[in-house]
């Protein structure tokens, strides 16, 4: 997969074009591109993902603190990697650009930069200037500007039609097992180890504490989950809790981070770790002393361990 930061040297024979953010990469998303795929060998061309770095709401409302997503800029290359596309274009989004209008960023960008020769776009998809391009405007675009457009129908899991909002309210409801499965893979947090309080190495429970590697990462509701965490290029089973934390940190909305990884005792402060969601065990709560605290972690444990020996994670 060719990656391009710009247009100034993009070049692709009959480009077959998506637009869009892909957030998450998820199973809708993939929708789209298998068509990119399929129709771009029908035609003979090559198939082209055009997103944007920042995210428009970065730029077009500041101020704004809710934006949570599903994935960073590196996790979105890997996933779009994966579906072997022939060039993925993360074209610098600015205010400059955010002001073009719907015809003005066709005209402009997708014909005379891109040159393409067809546009796939998602059921729900809305472009320019305050989103007021649609397919319709499209339609009457590409006739005039002489490109193919095709329109696709919103992808149905369980009759509901998947989309990144749909996934995040999952995320955040704690309900990992119907977000994975919106995804079409586990959910996951990549983040730096620092130092935590230290309560669970006291009663047998060591806990890595996490500080997510992006700001705008989404994290899931509070309570504890079953995981899979990766750090050293290893794997392992473990049990995560999140909930709030009081002082400011750089974890979305200041939540604390911990992880218990069984059955490992390595030094692994400062480093790197991957978690895995696998499914909730339950909601977070508060215990009336350290004992009860330890008896319900026992509990997770096990939780935790029967989850996680019921699938092939790796």
């Amino acid at each position: 997969m060719h990656i391009h930061y710009d247009l100034d040297n993009f070049k692709a024979l009959n480009p077959v074009v998506a637009i869009g953010t892909f957030d998450g990469v998820h199973l809708g998303h993939r929708e789209v591109i298998s068509e990119l795929k399929r129709l771009s060998t029908l035609l003979g061309g090559e198939s082209v993902i055009l997103t944007f770095e920042p995210h428009p709401r970065t730029i077009i409302a500041p101020d704004e603190d809710s934006l949570r997503l599903l994935s960073t800029k590196n996790e979105k290359i890997d996933l779009i990697e994966k579906t072997g596309i022939d060039h993925l274009v993360i074209y610098p989004f600015t205010k400059a650009f955010s002001n073009l209008s719907y015809d003005e960023f066709v005209a402009k960008i997708l014909v005379g930069s891109m040159k393409i020769s067809s546009l796939v776009v998602g059921y729900d998809h809305r472009f320019g200037k305050g989103r007021k391009g649609d397919f319709n405007s499209l339609e009457m675009l590409s006739k005039s500007l002489g490109f193919k457009i095709e329109h696709l129908s919103g992808l149905l899991v369980d009759s509901k039609v998947v989309s990144s909002t749909k996934i995040r309210l999952a995320l955040g409801e704690g309900n990992i097992s119907r977000a994975n499965q919106f995804l079409g893979y586990h959910y996951s947090l990549t983040g730096k180890v620092i130092e935590g309080n230290q309560i669970g190495r006291k009663i047998g429970f060591c806990t890595a504490n996490i500080e997510v590697s992006d700001r705008y990462k989404m994290v899931p509701g509070d309570g504890v989950y079953a995981v899979m965490a990766e750090t050293d290029g290893k794997r392992y089973k473990g049990m995560l809790n999140i909930g709030f934390r009081p002082t400011i940190t750089s974890n979305a909305d200041h939540r604390s981070i911990e992880v218990h990884i069984f059955d490992f005792d390595k030094d692994i402060y400062n480093t790197v770790i991957t978690l895995f969601f696998v499914d909730k065990i339950r909601d977070e709560q508060k215990f009336a002393d350290i004992e009860q605290l330890k008896e319900q972690l026992i509990k997770d444990r096990s939780s935790s361990l029967n989850i996680l020996s019921k699938g092939n994670f790796w």
